[in-house]
């Protein structure tokens, strides 16, 4: 089974865009070169919209089976912090970010006990949700505990903010199941962002 990293960027603060628009332009140069040197395949990159910082990136990465590679001297970038993430029951081997829309990122918090549950019930929502909105779920990752608790990564795309909100109505099979699963919830924040290719 693949392994992916989730690389989160804290860009060095400048007028307009010229922070994302320099580190853009070495991942382009050199990085894409050094992840894929190393066995990488670089899905998409995040830019903030909403719930992150302006100078806030971050990069899907899915590794073969050669090594790493390091970004951190890439241009404008301040601080990066590394995740390791395991698949779970998405995505499959080969998937790729469809991208167009909005891609939020939201991280979850579990009591330990109910991780394989909290999986379970994501899986059971997804077939209602999937069919009823424009919207996708690219893959529900495992990260390294922290805290007593089971950290999960989720990326859904959504056609938009507006199909963002209307999936959040708790009269469908979906919202229902969710609901079940935010009973084993300690703790989630989200991010909506902007996915392009590298």
């Amino acid at each position: 089974m693949a392994d992916y990293e989730l690389f989160q960027f804290q860009l060095a603060a400048a007028p307009g865009r010229r922070s994302q628009a320099a580190f853009a332009g070495d991942l382009k140069d050199r990085g894409a070169g050094s992840v894929r040197a190393a066995g990488g395949e670089l899905l998409g990159l995040f830019a903030s919209q909403l719930g992150w910082a302006a100078n806030e990136l971050a990069l899907l990465v899915r590794w073969g089976e050669r090594g790493r590679a390091d970004l951190s001297s890439l241009a404008a970038v301040e601080a990066v912090r590394r995740e390791a993430l395991t698949p779970t029951i998405r995505p499959a081997a080969g998937d790729r970010l469809r991208l167009g829309g909005i891609h939020v990122l939201r991280w979850f918090h579990v009591l330990p006990d109910s991780a394989e549950e909290f999986v379970k019930l994501s899986g059971e929502g997804w077939a209602d949700f999937e069919t009823r909105f424009d919207a996708k779920v690219f893959g529900l990752f495992r990260a390294r505990d922290e805290a007593g608790a089971a950290r999960f990564l989720l990326i859904t795309r959504y056609g938009d903010h507006g199909e963002w909100e209307r999936s959040r109505d708790p009269s469908t099979a979906a919202m229902q199941t969710f609901m079940r699963r935010q009973q084993l919830t300690v703790w989630t924040q989200a991010a909506s962002t902007l996915a392009t290719a590298v």
